[in-house]
């Protein structure tokens, strides 16, 4: 391997050593506007987009132990890498979103903690609530016995104490 490759290799190991998610991308045929366009739309969501080459991004699969996963082959147009940490399905939807009104930006495959996502599951990840709906709705999951058993406690105490003021009525007439 050239030295020029294998310094570029390294860059992208680096880039993408700590990341909890990396799609990758078609977007052949994209004017630079609109690729700006969408750049900035991931930045809003802490990601990141690079162009790099499909020898690279195979190389980057087998450091990270991905060897003989059919989708890794199915990179055979220009690809370009949406990286970050944090939320990756609101990532997701922006991918998705911008290839409804750019056809060319299609999602191909990628990584997320460790295991290899198809393009099917980019789709499906775009479809799941953010984050933070995730966390209320756990939240609320978890909150939800406590308040059933305080409001049980308090039914308990409500009716004795509507029993004793119904004595203490019945006692003054």
């Amino acid at each position: 391997m050239r030295a020029e490759r294998i310094q570029i290799l390294s860059d992208v190991k680096s880039m993408l050593a700590d990341v909890d998610y990396a799609y990758f991308i078609s977007y052949k045929g994209l004017n630079v506007v609109k690729f700006r366009e969408f750049r900035a739309e991931l930045n809003k969501q802490q990601a990141f987009c690079k162009v790099l080459k499909n020898t690279i991004i195979r190389k980057v699969f087998e450091e990270k132990g991905f060897t003989g996963a059919p989708e890794i082959a199915n990179l055979k147009t220009d690809t370009a890498v949406v990286f970050g940490k944090g939320d990756a399905s609101a990532v997701a939807k922006v991918i998705m979103k911008f290839s409804e009104t750019n056809e060319i930006v299609q999602p191909k495959n990628g990584f997320m903690d460790g295991n290899i996502v198809t393009s099917a599951d980019i789709k499906i990840i775009a479809k799941l609530p953010s984050k933070e709906a995730l966390q209320s709705q756990l939240l609320g999951v978890l909150n939800a016995p406590a308040q059933n058993f305080v409001s049980v406690l308090h039914q308990a105490v409500a009716g004795i104490v509507n029993v004793l003021n119904a004595q203490k009525n019945k006692l003054e007439e």
